[in-house]
């Protein structure tokens, strides 16, 4: 359904406000999932005295922080979209912010659970980790990018409504890309560990990899959906830049 005009009909608006809870509810539960798996099936959570088990902070962590977080943060133009623009700017840097330090400690806990094994494994040999590490260098690049852009000191009016399409751009791609790492890893820790996890068996913990995977896909469908349809824009108050410079 199409609605022509600047803003969305309250009919449409009360479609957007379920589609957020959902996506709400499929992001928790995506965490709850992966703290089931890893705290349940995968033996809990230690840190550097346990390298074993240190990595399973890894992947709750980077769904934590390079999914659910990440996705509210984009979100937030949309479901504060009668704010004062400036708040909405800090909200969604700062939400941004904390993302970056759950996927740093992620990252920490992977490479801890690799170095400090009493048979060290190499480090960033799987498509996962080549893929993995780009889409966070290109995360805090774009926070740095978007912080000068936006917040602080601000580039002059021009060079931000040339530069804020790349952003959002980038901004959706590397939420679609985290999400594929996040299903690249998920399946690269089932293969590993099939026998265990009796994987071409449909164990319980196969069910629950596949249900985690399939919760994601559509959490980031929903979000990029949201992002992605003009209707929910948030239209910019009188007062504000007359320039369309709104995620």
């Amino acid at each position: 359904m199409y609605f022509d005009g600047n803003a969305a009909s309250s009919a449409d608006m009360r479609y957007f406000n379920w589609l957020v809870l959902a996506v709400q509810v499929l992001g928790v539960v995506s965490v709850v999932i992966t703290a089931v798996w890893m705290g349940h099936f995968r033996g809990g959570f230690a840190w550097q005295s346990d390298p074993l088990h240190e990595f399973n902070y890894h992947p709750l962590f980077m769904i934590i922080g390079m999914v659910f977080l990440y996705a509210d943060a984009i979100l937030a133009y949309r479901v504060f979209r009668n704010d004062r623009k400036i708040l909405i700017k800090i909200l969604h840097a700062c939400m941004h912010i904390f993302a970056l330090i759950f996927a740093s400690v992620g990252l920490k806990a992977v490479f801890d659970s690799h170095n400090l094994n009493s048979k060290p494994i190499p480090n960033l040999y799987s498509l996962h980790s080549w893929v993995g590490l780009f889409v966070v260098v290109c995360f805090g690049l774009q926070w740095v990018l978007g912080f000068v852009s936006f917040l602080w000191p601000k580039l002059g009016m021009g060079a931000r409504a040339m530069y804020m399409p790349y952003h959002t751009f980038w901004g959706v791609l590397l939420l679609i890309l985290a999400t594929a790492t996040a299903l690249m890893g998920i399946t690269e820790k089932a293969f590993i560990h099939k026998e265990d996890i009796q994987y071409s068996s449909l164990s319980s913990e196969a069910i629950l990899i596949n249900c985690l995977g399939i919760i994601l896909l559509m959490f980031t469908g929903l979000v990029v959906y949201l992002v992605t349809k003009p209707e929910y824009k948030r239209q910019p108050a009188p007062e504000e830049d007359h320039v369309a410079l709104d995620n």
